[in-house]
């Protein structure tokens, strides 16, 4: 097993490809079942996007590679998950005083 999941911080630019071809591109790497792109703010001449990838076995030097030719910047990678199956994080109650 490899990586499952992958969420990324990226920049791109508004120019071409539109996030609807990136998320083709990156649905189609070896390994990737799945690819949701959304995006939190728009600059005039950037996106910023949250990117999720999941599949069974995720090559992240692949996905950075495709990331880079259509020029967007990794700025976090925000959750990785790898193994036999997912884990999440569990929801805990903190009260605050």
């Amino acid at each position: 097993m490899g990586l499952r999941r992958i969420i990324l911080d990226v920049l791109k630019p508004i120019r071409n490809p539109g996030i609807e071809d990136l998320a083709l591109e990156l649905e189609n790497l070896p390994g990737v079942d799945g690819v949701n792109i959304t995006v939190k703010e728009i600059d005039v001449e950037t996106l910023t996007l949250t990117i999720v990838i999941e599949g069974e076995s995720i090559d992240f030097k692949l996905v950075k590679e495709k990331l880079e030719e259509n020029g967007a910047v990794i700025h976090s990678v925000d959750q990785v998950i790898a193994g036999k199956r997912m884990v999440e994080i569990p929801y805990v109650y903190i009260e605050t005083q």
